[in-house]
């Protein structure tokens, strides 16, 4: 069966791929401030620590089966790190050393998340550099190796203010230190459908087409590792797991919320943090996937390479181009529609999740907007995106400018290398 990442080259997966990462990333740009409207920094970060704490050991478990890697090992948490939603190459630009099994380091050349708290004052990277990523490196790490400690060598603040690089890590494994323990929340996390999901097998003519790179990971690590090293076929596995990724991430922080807030909290915010993340990705997409036309076609290319309709075995996206100014858009039967809370993108299709699905498509054409259709078949939500000529610009949703507050919104990747032969 083909997923439709198929049609793209390795080189197109690559880039692609990158961007799926730092869309992950930056649901935070997006949820946190939302978070701390009318309360305080230290709530903030007490969500970010469970959010990643119950998500994170859960993906990278993932990743492992998927690329075929995993020995309990320094090595195996390395190799995780670079594949990761929470260190997006180039933006989080972490240089890493293997010194032996038990024994490894990683430096941040570039930490695009600290240059986005700095300006806001110490307290922010105290508490970024220091509570947050205290509990959560450790909880990472401890998903390969319960014996893992990550400890600073240095970090942030910076002493002086343009120190580089960012920070300083070390990584032991060590059967004397007390195991890290598990966050509650991230077996709530585990119970859900999308934890156990399957990835679509991808099409063997869409390897065989383009030959070269690694089908896993189960080599050595490579300190220079890039996306543009894996196969074809390993590129459409990575993906999709990337998007999994993001949905976990999700799922955790509004576990966090809705334990600390109460549900209907975690409901109201969900439906923003997708507009502006939606909304945002969007506009990175249009470039990156060659979108120059403001059309029909150019959107349903759009809808078809976003990675929160991915991976189709979660969300069953079916898309049909009518005309050059009308798309139809229909969910069929998903998981993703069967969790059993409302905390995924999609659960408040029908009402204020719509307005994220007019920020992708603007995102074409500022005239474009979703309009709820009849479903047919076994279709649970069916849309029209119509252009309409007549209609004035719609107005950027404030979520969008929100997360455009982060230089990731702006961030240029520049491909390090070509595909591996």
């Amino acid at each position: 069966m083909s997923t439709g990442l198929d049609d793209l080259s390795r080189a197109q997966l690559a880039v692609l791929g990158r961007e799926w990462l730092l869309h992950g990333h930056l649901q935070d740009r997006v949820g946190m401030p939302l978070v701390h409207t009318g309360r305080s920094r230290e709530e903030m970060e007490a969500i970010a620590i469970e959010e990643w704490m119950a998500a994170s050991p859960v993906y990278s478990l993932r990743t492992q089966r998927a690329l075929k890697f995993g020995n309990g090992d320094v090595p195996t948490i390395l190799k995780n790190i670079q594949i990761d939603i929470g260190a997006p190459p180039h933006f989080m630009d972490f240089r890493c050393r293997v010194d032996d099994a038990n024994h490894g380091e990683f430096q941040l050349a570039h930490c695009g998340a600290l240059l986005d708290v700095e300006p806001m004052g110490e307290d922010y990277v105290h508490g970024m550099c220091h509570a947050i990523e205290d509990p959560t490196f450790d909880a990472t790490a401890g998903a390969t190796n319960p014996r893992a400690q990550v400890r600073p060598v240095h970090r942030p603040p910076r002493v002086p203010t343009d120190r580089h690089p960012h920070c300083h890590w070390t990584i032991t494994i060590d059967p004397e230190f007390p195991p890290v323990d598990a966050h509650p929340y991230r077996a709530i996390v585990e119970q859900s459908k999308l934890a156990g999901i399957a990835t679509e097998e991808p099409s063997p003519g869409g390897s065989d087409a383009e030959p070269g790179g690694w089908d896993d990971y189960a080599g050595d690590f490579d300190p220079d590792f890039e996306l543009e090293d894996l196969s074809h076929r390993a590129l459409v596995t990575v993906l999709q797991e990337v998007a999994v990724q993001s949905h976990l991430l999700l799922r955790g922080f509004a576990i966090a919320v809705a334990e600390r807030y109460g549900e209907e909290t975690a409901l109201a915010l969900i439906p923003k943090i997708f507009t502006g993340l939606a909304g945002m990705t969007a506009q990175r997409l249009t470039p990156v996937l060659d979108i120059g036309t403001r059309d029909s076609h150019a959107i349903a290319r759009l809808l078809r390479f976003h990675p929160v309709f991915w991976p189709r075995t979660y969300v069953d996206l079916r898309i049909e181009v009518l005309d050059d100014q009308r798309v139809r858009f229909a969910l069929g039967p998903s998981p993703v529609l069967e969790e059993a809370d409302g905390f995924t993108w999609f659960s408040q299709l029908g009402g204020a999740a719509d307005r994220a699905l007019d920020a992708i498509v603007q995102a074409v054409d500022p005239r474009a907007a979703c309009h709820g259709v009849a479903a047919t078949g076994d279709e649970r939500f069916a849309y029209e995106a119509v252009i309409d000529p007549d209609a004035a610009p719609a107005k950027e949703a404030p979520e969008i400018a929100l997360a455009k507050i982060s230089g990731g919104a702006a961030f240029v990747f520049t491909p390090r290398r070509p595909v591996r032969v």
